[in-house]
């Protein structure tokens, strides 16, 4: 079950304005220069920021969503992708040259779904297509900077982040949003932190080759960037 923050229509309607701006895509579109990729398959691909922006480039993609609040949000941003309600397990026969996970999205996977879903994106790359997603580094205790309770208002909205516990690998959170009218709508979220040596073995064990791992420029030190190979 995806998230109250993007499966519920009223919070998902804010997502893209508490997100702000997504400066941690560049990277993702660099590497869809650097690897020539003509066509993408964005697994989590949420309101559909990623995929707009590849499409405005004449890439040819698909979006693959099980939040369907998320993706009606989604479709509206854009004709020219192919947004799919489901995940990674339930694509049509697909040959994309790249796959992506962008954000936080690698990290929902709590447990036997990592691996189903590497297998599910193995199946839509073509021979030698890769797959691209990034991860917290444990070492880097991000959870550390979330302990604090904070709060932010945007468009009329309040805010309020707080945590919820950590039992490694698990780190769970909620966010709560109040609205004028004095509704208030809660989201529960739990991320997986996988080592970086964990996450080289799983993609090992489903098929792929780790041709690379970089830091990411919108969070230098704190987050790796995994870039594999589709084993044939």
């Amino acid at each position: 079950m995806p998230d109250a923050l993007f499966a519920d229509p009223r919070l998902a309607r804010l997502y893209d304005a508490f997100d702000g701006p997504r400066d941690d895509l560049d990277l993702y579109l660099a590497i869809v220069a650097e690897l020539g990729a003509r066509s993408v398959l964005d697994v989590g691909c949420g309101t559909g920021v990623f995929g707009a922006l590849l499409a405005d480039r004449g890439i040819t993609v698909v979006g693959v969503d099980p939040a369907l609040a998320s993706l009606e949000l989604a479709r509206a941003k854009s004709s020219e992708v192919t947004w799919l309600h489901g995940d990674a397990t339930t694509l049509p026969p697909l040959q994309v040259d790249l796959a992506t996970m962008t954000a936080n999205v690698a990290q929902v996977f709590l447990g036997e779904d990592w691996e189903a879903t590497l297998g599910g994106v193995r199946e839509a790359l073509r021979p030698g297509g890769h797959l691209v997603f990034e991860s917290r580094r444990v070492e880097a205790r991000a959870w550390e900077g979330w302990a604090e309770t904070t709060s932010r208002v945007v468009d009329g909205v309040h805010e309020r982040r707080e945590m919820l516990g950590v039992d490694l690998p698990f780190v769970s959170f909620r966010h709560t949003y109040r609205f004028a009218d004095g509704t208030e709508v809660a989201s529960d979220s739990t991320l997986r932190f996988r080592s970086r040596a964990e996450i080289e073995a799983s993609l090992v064990a489903c098929g792929f080759e780790v041709a690379d791992v970089r830091d990411a420029p919108d969070r230098p030190g704190r987050e790796d960037v995994f870039v594999a190979v589709k084993v044939s």
